[in-house]
């Protein structure tokens, strides 16, 4: 209704100009009618007045968690498919303070990385190369636990043992890149003792999704990060994305040469994150994106672009039974906030960078933070957002 009644204001406008302007008919008999121009800003969209409120209200909140928590990062959120907010705060060089971010420059996601490898056994599983249900040692004849399948190891349910424990103790040459087949190959020789048997609790481990990656290589017959960037990047035109990985490395570099570094405080100085071994396992880390390739991933959800809607969906399914006693859940490569209706999220922590992705899928919000600091804000600031009324506008599917 909103639409007509401004409709009929600019008819209105223009029927009074043209009686203003017309002579006496005993003058004139052809009235004068002048040549006016009305442009569309007549026609104010009272989305837009909302949406660049909300943008305001945003960015304010987020200049004072600059100046209370140092923030240093950057920001997307989004409502009903539209973006109403995004935004950079601070340094590329944190030290140096020379480089300003942008919106489109790649951070390390550290666990939030999880959710592409599910992605990439999910697409295995829709190409009919993966079975969610059998033993692994269908694909890993080598690996030396049993029962253990490729859903428990999303769900984080196999029980596995920390490989960062493992490599702590048994990779001797720290100065020499660990890669995926290595971490493997250290499980089949030393074997250590799982938390319980595959399927009997909940613990969440990096192992797990470190797996996966050699999984979707052995399946797939291509390097975890070609078969990602052809799956998943390419096909959305996530340019700014990448697999960190050192494949061809024969010695840990001093740092990582690509992407934005990561910082951690050291008394009163910020010092660039060094590199290490363990960087060369992917599958649990090692993604590296920027705010509007992840928000471009985002809506590749939402409208079921890279799978059909019955493969997604799953992924937002609790993989643990109804009486488990944690507060959230965890499904593919998401954990679920079970306090909250249909929302999932993922935060990750690792060598100088912090991220946190949640959609609340039921009134289709988005908010994405990228950082580049070991310390920062926490996500209880970011609930409040996620908790916030949501915008009185329909969504975008509806307008188009």
């Amino acid at each position: 209704m909103k639409y007509y009644f401004l409709l009929y204001f600019k008819l209105l406008i223009v029927a009074v100009i043209v009686i203003s302007c017309t002579d006496d008919k005993e003058k004139t008999k052809e009235p004068y009618i002048p040549e006016i121009e009305i442009g569309d800003d007549l026609f104010i969209n009272p989305d837009s007045v909302l949406i660049a409120k909300k943008a305001q209200e945003l960015d304010n909140k987020f200049k004072r968690l600059v100046k209370l928590t140092g923030f240093n990062g950057t920001v997307l959120y989004a409502e009903k498919g539209r973006v109403i907010f995004s935004k950079a705060y601070g340094y590329r060089n944190i030290r140096s303070k020379k480089e300003k971010l942008t919106t489109s420059d790649a951070f390390q996601l550290a666990s939030v990385s999880k959710m592409f490898s599910a992605m990439a056994i999910m697409i295995l599983k829709s190409d009919g190369k993966i079975d969610y249900d059998i033993d692994i040692r269908n694909y890993l004849p080598a690996f030396p636990y049993e029962n253990v399948t490729v859903r428990l190891l999303m769900t984080h349910r196999a029980g596995l043992p920390r490989y960062m424990s493992l490599a702590h103790d048994s990779w001797t040459n720290k100065k020499i890149p660990m890669n995926n087949d290595d971490m493997f190959d250290l499980f089949v020789e030393h074997v250590p003792d799982s938390y319980f048997t595959a399927d009997n609790g909940f613990h969440y481990c990096n192992t797990n999704y470190a797996i996966l990656a050699n999984i979707v290589e052995k399946v797939s017959d291509k390097n975890f990060e070609t078969f990602v960037e052809d799956r998943i990047f390419e096909p959305l035109g996530m340019d700014d994305s990448f697999v960190y990985n050192m494949r061809d490395d024969s010695s840990v570099s001093l740092y990582v040469e690509q992407g934005i570094p990561g910082y951690y405080q050291k008394g009163w100085r910020w010092r660039e994150m060094t590199n290490e071994y363990l960087n060369g396992v992917m599958g649990d880390k090692n993604i590296y994106t920027s705010v509007e390739d992840l928000y471009k991933y985002d809506r590749a959800l939402d409208n079921f672009t890279l799978l059909p809607d019955s493969v997604i969906l799953e992924s937002f399914k609790p993989g643990s039974p109804k009486y488990w006693k944690r507060k959230n859940n965890y499904g593919f490569g998401w954990r679920i906030k079970e306090d909250r209706d249909s929302t999932v999220f993922h935060f990750g922590w690792w060598k100088g960078f912090r991220t946190f992705y949640i959609r609340d899928m039921k009134y289709q919000k988005t908010l994405i933070v990228l950082t580049n600091k070991d310390k920062g804000p926490g996500s209880s600031h970011l609930w409040n957002i996620i908790k916030s009324d949501t915008l009185p506008m329909g969504r975008i599917s509806q307008l188009n």
